[in-house]
């Protein structure tokens, strides 16, 4: 059907602010307008508490003076696989780039919070059973690496952190200290969420996540970021290059993050020359198949156990997944410019079949291709989807799926695990405070990516994270946005209860990235924004400060509105018709229209007549309508006889009562 569009400039031919209760029998002949809308909180100034300054500039961007402190780990561990044992030495090498002189260190130690007094048991609702605890890090020595000197460290333990007192402070701007810590822990069983093992019928899979005591974060915002690790706030590290060694018996497989530097001393010279063959390959090759899976010629001969030695560059941490079960497959990504990275997918024999994982790697080269092509270059040499117990969780360059997830649920966890390489992984936001910016952007650019898979074989992802969309998001919103117990986008991730964690923590920010998007700013504009916060914050800390002035000027806009309403408040939208009338009674002299705002929240909209020859006009109403307004009475200049004035036609806005959003025209 052909729409009629009109400049609004020519069809506001009379706009009168009316007050919020207008009579029956005013001039206007309208009935009572209840409105909750008040112009002055919506509009008020001063949205930034704080200006720009030399680190954080006002324009969203890293300032002058943006500094980060530095931290590259050496690791050699290894895995008994009778006790679930892993065994370590851990190097530290940390580079103090801040402006202030450091005291004391502090150090993340997330496998304290399977202990059975861990705050975690008593702080998100969760009451682990009693067989779901370990003993935590046991940790042997901390000591200060002074060269040909190794000097014992003041440490204390609380919870999941550990903290250093040093004997001589590390000085400010490239100060460095080097540190050596040994160290065991248990791991996990099918409890441990996000890092665990269980049995298959050809053996043992471990999950191997949050493994080593790693650096807190020391930043210009917080100074040293100490939150205890309580389970739904996930991480905040600091960049560096990490390189590690794993000691497994020779028969497992290793699938890490980084690259492989030693695959000539852990692979058959079959495996060698099959994996060269998927590096130039868009078709997934058989690295190790599941009628090899059991053969021992598929393995190194000869000896007890192998060491897998991986390094991974400017990452913020690494995991890696061990098994003897492992089908093994891997094809190339093609990425811009030319480059070429890895894709590759690690299973059991029960997750074999096309069905199933089977097709892993050709989602996760997919995906891979379309993030990188539509927002930033994947950065490491390759990426791995494990198929595992954990479900879901994300790494660098490596991502535990569920080894029971087939077809269009395999995809869309495929998606968006490997899309948070570019949020938080490669934009180092910080998931343990703002986990908006980690999962609500990565849900975001899920959308996109499962429009172009195969066009859109998976598609619509819409309102549920793992799921296709079942109806039209806007309108999903709305019961979460009337709850009156629902938090707000910008509370803490910890502080956010677990039925309003997909809601508030993914589906709302990330449909409020569609509306900015798709309504507000239109794709050109957000687009380029969108890019250059990426590109500005790649492995930096933004602060959501940094984002919302990113979005304002990349974009040209002042969003405030948007920012106060959506993120920092549930304020809910109800755009309403409440007039339309042919002016002097003659379809020739156009139509009056009177729309209202009923509630908190104001957005841009559009206003639609619907004429009896079949044809459609419309008006589009900017955010500034409603910077005085209440209600606001326009003229629409048509010539023929009209059905129907609908305000938001295509319900693309969160209105809460569409049941007021079309009148006949009188």
């Amino acid at each position: 059907m052909k729409l009629k569009f009109a400049g609004i400039g020519l069809l506001l031919m009379v706009a009168v602010s009316l007050s919020a209760q207008t009579m029956r029998g005013s001039k206007n002949g309208i009935d009572f307008i209840s409105s909750n809308y008040r112009p002055s909180d919506l509009f008020s100034p001063l949205f930034y508490t704080e200006k720009g300054n030399e680190f954080h500039s006002a324009n969203g961007a890293p300032g002058a003076k943006y500094w980060q402190n530095r931290v590259d780990y050496v690791l050699n561990a290894a895995i008994d696989t009778n006790a679930n044992m892993l065994t370590a030495t851990e190097k530290i090498n940390y580079i103090n780039n801040s402006p202030d002189a450091l005291q004391f260190l502090w150090l993340q130690l997330d496998q304290n919070t399977y202990k059975k007094d861990a705050r975690s048991n008593f702080s998100t609702g969760f009451a682990p059973a009693p067989n779901q605890h370990t003993d935590s890090y046991q940790i042997e020595s901390v000591a200060i690496n002074r060269g040909d000197v190794m000097q014992k460290a003041d440490f204390i333990i609380t919870d999941t952190r550990m903290q250093i007192r040093l004997p001589k402070e590390i000085l400010p701007r490239r100060g460095a200290i080097s540190l050596i810590i040994k160290y065991k822990y248990t791991i996990p069983g099918v409890f441990g969420n996000r890092t665990d093992f269980f049995g298959t019928k050809n053996g043992k899979i471990y999950e191997i996540a949050q493994w080593f005591p790693r650096m807190c974060v020391y930043d210009d915002s917080r100074g040293w970021d100490t939150l205890p690790f309580l389970g739904p706030g996930e991480f905040y590290l600091e960049y560096g290059d990490i390189d590690y060694n794993i000691t497994v018996p020779a028969d497992m497989i290793v699938a890490g993050s980084g690259e492989l530097l030693n695959p000539q001393d852990v692979l058959t010279a079959k495996q060698i020359a099959r994996l060269a063959e998927a590096r130039n390959s868009d078709k997934t090759v058989m690295i190790r198949d599941v009628n090899e899976v059991a053969d021992p010629s598929s393995r190194p001969t000869g000896k007890g156990t192998l060491t897998w030695h991986f390094k991974m560059l400017n990452t913020r941490d690494v995991a890696f997944g061990a098994s003897k079960a492992y089908v093994w497959d891997a094809a190339r990504v093609n990425l811009p410019e030319g480059k070429k990275s890895l894709a590759m997918s690690v299973y059991p024999v029960e997750s074999a079949g096309n069905g199933a994982w089977g097709r892993a790697t050709e989602y996760l080269k997919k995906s891979m291709e379309y993030f990188s092509a539509k927002w930033f270059i994947y950065p490491y040499p390759v990426a791995v989807n494990e198929a595992g117990i954990a479900g879901g969780m994300e790494y660098p360059g490596i991502v535990f799926d569920g080894i029971n997830d087939k077809a269009g649920e395999l995809y869309w966890v495929t998606a968006h695990e490997i899309g948070h390489n570019w949020f938080p992984m490669i934009v180092g936001s910080n998931e343990r405070r703002y986990g908006w910016m980690d999962e609500g952007f990565n849900t975001f650019i899920d959308i996109y990516a499962a429009d172009e898979f195969n066009h859109g074989e998976y598609a619509p992802k819409r309102d549920d994270e793992y799921a296709p969309g079942k109806g039209n998001p806007a309108d999903e919103i709305v019961p979460v946005i009337a709850d009156a117990d629902a938090p707000v986008i910008m509370t803490a991730a910890d502080a956010v209860p677990e039925k309003y964690r997909h809601p508030i923590v993914y589906f709302k920010p990330a449909f409020g990235l569609v509306l900015l998007r798709e309504q507000f700013l239109g794709k050109d504009r957000f687009d380029y924004a969108f890019r250059n916060y990426i590109r500005n914050w790649a492995f930096k800390h933004p602060q959501p400060d940094d984002f919302f002035r990113s979005i304002e000027n990349g974009g040209g806009e002042d969003l405030s509105w948007f920012w106060k309403g959506w993120f920092y408040n549930n304020w809910s939208l109800d755009l309403a018709v409440v007039d339309a009338k042919y002016v002097n009674n003659d379809p020739k002299n156009g139509i009056s229209v009177t729309i209202a705002n009923k509630d908190r929240m104001a957005m841009p909209c559009t206003v639609e007549v619907k004429l009896k020859d079949g044809g459609r006009q419309r008006v589009n109403l900017p955010v500034e309508t409603w910077l005085q307004n209440k209600v606001i009475t326009f003229t629409i200049p048509t010539t023929s006889e009209a059905e129907s004035v609908t305000v938001d036609p295509g319900a693309v806005l969160p209105d809460a009562d569409r049941k007021n959003n079309t009148m006949q025209v009188k």
